[in-house]
């Protein structure tokens, strides 16, 4: 059983950065794909970015590549997405999940590949 907790949300201006944590519980947090998607209001929920057990990583090429860059830490069972450049778009709630493996990058884009979920954490992003 994986437990997350999303952090790093808030309120920042076009131009600006963030960065979110995804803090885990559990054991053999290392052995787990760590990704994060973002859901807009009246919007389904997207893929972001996801980072293998090694740090491999894959973006969503048209939103998220050459602005946000994800790490981790496995000594400190966390994933941080550090989000460049923000613009009103990027406005959404953020959620982290986590799905024990790894994958080629089509299949971290689908939600019903990931078995655990965060509560998410909103980031909004003013003109």
């Amino acid at each position: 059983q994986v437990q997350l907790v999303e952090s790093g949300g808030g309120l920042v201006q076009a131009g600006g950065s963030l960065r979110l944590s995804c803090a885990a519980s559990g054991s053999a947090f290392s052995m787990y794909s760590i990704g994060w998607f973002r859901q807009a209001p009246g919007k389904e929920r997207e893929f972001v970015a996801a980072i293998r057990e090694l740090g491999g990583t894959t973006y969503n090429k048209d939103s998220a590549k050459g602005r946000f860059t994800l790490s981790r830490d496995n000594a400190e069972n966390t994933v941080y997405l550090q989000m460049n450049s923000l613009n009103v778009e990027d406005t959404a709630v953020y959620y982290c999940a986590a799905v024990l493996g790894t994958y080629y990058d089509e299949y971290y884009y689908r939600q019903q590949t990931w078995t655990y979920w965060g509560q998410g954490t909103q980031v909004t992003v003013s003109s």
